[in-house]
């Protein structure tokens, strides 16, 4: 016995020992396996460091299970900034029957532990997920996959999910899924039974949200047919918040369409579940909410949903008896009742028909009630009422806002019954009224109330005849601290839409934005107005601007602005306006915008067709003076204050203003320039702004400017601009323009002013600096005096040529034409003395730095060492004058700061010397610099070609950078999803956004 039972001992600690020891024999093998098998089917950057894989017989016993930490994958272009997985922690099980006797490994098992999945998809239909390496690449891999597939379970805890589809326009973000699937995968047709919940963070189609924040969760067995791409729902429970369902029926894409006959039930008859559906009320105190009451939901959809259609669906919500209050309120909502049916029969979403056929609830003691039927979307043939009366004051003893307080009775009595046809010139008979009295509100976070608030307003029509449309707002108003507004408005007939209204009183806006504060905006300041207006939009349409009636004075005082948008800050002192019919005419504005004061006086007009018309232009003439004008503060990327370092953006300009303006300022700052005593003309039209007559002094000379800056396609904004320039500081224009650095770096050495008269054009970039590969100009740069010191191209020259001179060159009346084409300066050729030599120059500077120029010079012989005489004693027999001259060409190329010199027509100092001297002998010593000219000229031509081409991408680099600013908005929504999802949900340790390059596996 005893033996048999150490013998029985021996073998269990013999199969622990086995299963600790497995996983370590078999790691090395599995780790390749999985290795290979990412690099054979993954086309993307994958995060995976193989040391972090960690093997278990135990976790999914009888299958080992491969645990790998930190986990992510990020596509390439244009995905590269976008991280489309991160796992915590990724489980994949292997078969251990094949790990240990089969060649190849089966997977049997995914678990995923904590993670993000970004799904992008383009406009133009780019997937991130597109990652899979192609056939084509597959079939040219020597080495194929022969891992098999055999999994029967799928586990995922803790996943954030973003679909952001920019193609169909829809966006849906799910936070903590928690799911499990598990079944026969393997097989054609099997059996999947799933668990799942999720936070539904939101769910928008076509920029309209249709679900946020609600709790997602339901359980199902679900039958795949891979076969035929069919899913069948079995019996289950689903859950949205309280509210409880069930879902039977299919979904099949056998091909591009989808097929599908779904129903779906409220399993849950209680009032309470549909509440928990409503925004604010399904909140931490939701398990107390008192209710009573029944509720009945159905609904199916049955047909083909493509691009053309839907399928027909019917959904029907019953409540009855409905009642709810909150323990701690006094007064319950109760008596709701409520049919509701939406129907479609036809699969054509435009013969909708919604009914509502009765709803009624009762506020405390105030009913309300009403009904709707809408036939279709097509004919609007419509039979709607709303009728109720409401004491404000108990309404919010039943649905109580914070720091808020609310007096007054407010009465609604609405009918509308006929058709809306727009073409016909038909709507609906009307005859609403509203009536708002003895209104009070008043905000915990401003002592004073509003108080006589008061809206009297009332919208007839009788025979359903445009004609016959009348709005009559005859009184609204209230008082703030002793301060009136008061004003009346009616409007009638739709179709020349004639109104007649005025308003009058003095509004304190830091007031009205205490009482009712908006997020992310401070504003403060008193308006006054005074106005009467009397007109019709067909008089605007028509252009007929002597028909529109409006009169008045405004005035603006101790205004401040400040916002997320406009953080520096918009301050008026103190500005009045009159209006006419035909314009606004400002005749003070004294203001600071941001740090800069500015002072505006001229006139706005078309102002009625602006502010009413689709296509309205508004006009006007405005002059415009600062005292020091700060352009840098509203250039920022993030528009802070602080705009020491931040990078500079392109400015979009409105296409539907028409502005003449006047400019004088003292100074202008405008990235690292200061700009004095800046005036001139600009009109912006068409959203282009034009130059004319500029001026201004900087760098100790003058610049008059004319030309273009045309924003209108943001991704290429151009510029185009014809500039004279005055004794402006040679070594000043170095520091502060990029072209000079890049196009004449010898500036930084040289002292001196210089003249020109330039015309250029080309692209900005994002830092709304002239994007140099993009350049176009020709000109004359003219130096009347300059001196040149501490340049190595001067050492140079010396260094090859022998030249005794000092490294100091003086410059004078020197005139250098130039022109440029797509990022590549040409230098024609031009005379200059160097030392007290002749020459010429001519050849070329690139936008990436580099240049290649060609410098003809006659020395004379005595210049270059008693070497010189030598060689002509020895071949005329007489000795050479110091004034005897020999031909001398030069090639520099390389870049300024490391210059590359030598010497043309030979390959030492003393075979040039000796061609030279034979050729002045023969008298075709002319012919030496010409044939350096023209194979300068044949090299000059090769190297323009490769600039060329290096210009034409890198300009395509930056449009496309610049293209996707344009879509910064959506790019947002997906942060501020992916933010939300991390509050609702406790953190993970995956990856970060973008990979560690130190650890990133290429496929």
């Amino acid at each position: 016995m005893k033996k048999t039972l150490l013998i029985i001992l021996g073998i269990f600690f013999f199969l622990i020992a086995a299963a600790i020891a497995l996983p370590f024999m078999f790691k090395d093998k599995i780790a390749a396996r999985i290795d290979q098998e990412i690099a054979q089917s993954v086309d993307a950057q994958v995060i995976l460091d193989l040391d972090n894989i960690s093997l278990s017989i135990f976790r999914s016993f009888p299958s080992v299970s491969a645990t790998i930490k930190d986990f992510g994958i990020v596509g390439y272009a244009p995905f590269e900034n976008d991280t489309l997985l991160s796992v915590r922690e990724l489980a994949v099980d292997f078969n251990l029957k094949s790990v240990l006797f089969d060649d190849y490994p089966t997977l049997t098992g995914v678990h995923l532990d904590g993670g993000n999945l970004y799904i992008k998809v383009l406009a133009d239909g780019q997937a991130n997920y597109d990652i899979a390496v192609s056939s084509d690449d597959t079939l040219a891999d020597s080495v194929e996959s022969t891992m098999q597939i055999g999994v029967d379970k799928i586990e995922v805890n803790n996943l954030n999910l973003v679909y952001d589809d920019r193609q169909l326009d829809y966006f849906m973000a799910l936070g903590g899924i928690n799911a499990v699937g598990a079944g026969e995968f393997t097989t054609d047709v099997y059996e999947l039974p799933i668990q799942l919940e999720a936070l539904i963070a939101d769910i928008s189609y076509g920029g309209v949200s249709y679900l946020s924040n609600k709790e997602f969760s339901g359980e199902t067995d679900l039958t795949v047919d891979m076969k035929n791409m069919k899913f069948t729902l079995g019996e289950g429970e689903f859950k949205l918040n309280e509210f409880l369902f069930g879902l039977s029926g299919y979904l099949a894409m056998p091909g591009d369409d989808i097929e599908m006959d779904i129903e779906m039930t409220g399993k849950d008859n209680e009032f309470k579940s549909i509440l928990s559906l409503v925004p604010g009320i399904y909140s931490e105190s939701f398990s107390s909410l008192q209710t009573a009451g029944t509720m009945d939901f159905q609904g199916k959809a049955k047909g083909i949903y493509n691009e053309e259609k839907i399928p027909a669906f019917d959904i029907s919500l019953k409540i009855a008896d409905g009642m709810f209050q909150y323990p701690d309120l006094p007064k319950p909502v109760k008596n709701v009742n409520l049919d509701l049916r939406v129907k479609n029969e036809t699969g054509i979403i435009e013969q909708t028909a919604v009914d509502i056929s009765a709803f009624n609830l009762d506020f405390g003691s105030n009913p309300v009630s009403g009904r709707l039927h809408l036939s279709d979307l097509v004919h609007y043939d419509l039979d709607a009422a709303l009728n109720g009366k409401l004491n404000l004051e108990e309404l919010t003893s039943i649905f109580p806002i914070e720091g808020m307080t609310l007096k007054g009775s407010l009465d609604i009595n609405a009918q509308a019954k006929g058709r809306y046809d727009s073409v016909a010139g038909v709507i609906p008979a009307i005859n609403a009224k509203l009536l708002l009295a003895n209104g009070y509100a008043k905000s915990a976070d401003y002592p004073a109330p509003i108080e006589n608030l008061t809206v009297d307003a009332s919208i007839q029509n009788p025979s359903g005849k445009m004609t016959d449309f009348l709005i009559d707002l005859s009184r609204f108003g209230f008082v703030l601290e002793g301060e009136t507004v008061s004003g009346k408005m009616k409007i009638n007939d739709m179709d020349k839409l004639f109104w007649d209204g005025e308003i009058s009183g003095g509004v304190d806006l830091e007031k009205i934005l205490a009482i009712f504060p908006m997020d992310d905006m401070s504003m403060a300041g008193k308006i006054l107005l005074d106005l009467n207006t009397k007109g019709s939009y067909a008089a605007v349409e028509s252009g007929k601007y002597s028909q529109l009636e409006t009169r008045g004075n405004m005035a603006v005082s101790n205004f401040t602005y400040t916002s997320v948008d406009v953080p520096q800050g918009i301050q008026i002192a103190k500005a009045t306006a009159e209006f006419t019919p035909e314009r606004i005419n400002l005749t003070e504005f004294d203001s600071k915008i941001g740090e800069s004061p500015v002072k505006a006086t001229g006139f706005l007009s078309n102002y009625m067709d602006y502010f009413l018309g689709e296509a309205g232009v508004l006009t006007g003439q405005l002059a415009l003076n600062s005292s020091r004008f700060n352009v840098n503060e509203w250039m920022s990327e993030d528009n802070t204050a602080d705009t020491t370092s931040a990078p500079l953006t392109v400015i979009e300009l409105p296409k539907n203003i028409d502005f003449n303006m006047s400019v004088a300022a003292n100074e202008v700052l405008y990235d690292n320039m200061s700009l004095k005593e800046v005036k001139g003309k600009m009109r912006l039209k068409d959203g282009v702004l034009g130059f004319s007559d500029a001026s201004m002094n900087t760098l100790g000379g003058s610049i008059g400017l004319s030309g273009s800056y045309d924003p209108r396609d943001l991704s290429a904004p151009k510029f185009d601009f014809n500039l004279n320039l005055a004794d402006l500081s040679i070594a000043e224009a170095f520091r502060s323009f990029n072209s000079v650095k890049v196009f004449a770096p010898i500036a930084q050495h040289l002292a001196g002013k210089f003249n020109s008269t330039l015309a250029f054009s080309g692209t900005l970039g994002l830092d709304m600096m002239p994007l140099l590969s993009s350049l176009d100009g020709n000109g004359l740069l003219k130096v009347a005096e300059a001196a040149l010191k501490d340049s190595k191209i001067l050492s140079g020259i010396t260094s090859v040529t022998s030249l005794k001179d000092a490294n100091t060159l003086q410059l004078k009346n020197i005139s250098i034409p130039i022109s440029i084409n797509n990022g590549v300066m040409d230098v024609r050729p031009f005379d200059v003395k160097l030392w007290d030599y002749q020459a010429n120059v001519q050849g070329s500077a690139g936008f990436d730095g580099s240049i290649n120029y060609l410098i003809n010079m006659d020395i004379p012989a005595g210049k270059l060492g008693g070497q010189a005489n030598a060689l002509l004693a020895s071949i005329s027999g007489t000795s050479a004058s110091e004034n005897t001259t020999i031909p001398l060409a030069l090639n520099l190329t390389g870049s300024y700061n490391a210059p590359k010199i030598s010497l043309a027509g030979g390959n030492s100092i003393e075979t040039l010397l000796t061609n030279a001297l034979k050729a002045r002998v023969s008298g075709e010593s002319e012919k030496l610099q010409a044939e350096a000219t023209k194979q300068f000229n044949a090299a000059q031509d090769s190297v323009k070609q490769q600039l060329q081409v290096k210009s034409a991408a890198l300009q395509d680099s930056v449009k496309k950078e610049l293209s996707k600013q344009t879509d910064a908005t959506k790019d947002k929504a997906v942060d501020e999803a992916k933010k939300l999802l991390k509050g609702f949900f406790p953190k993970t340790a995956a990856p970060a956004a973008k990979p560690d390059t130190t650890a990133v596996k290429q496929n």
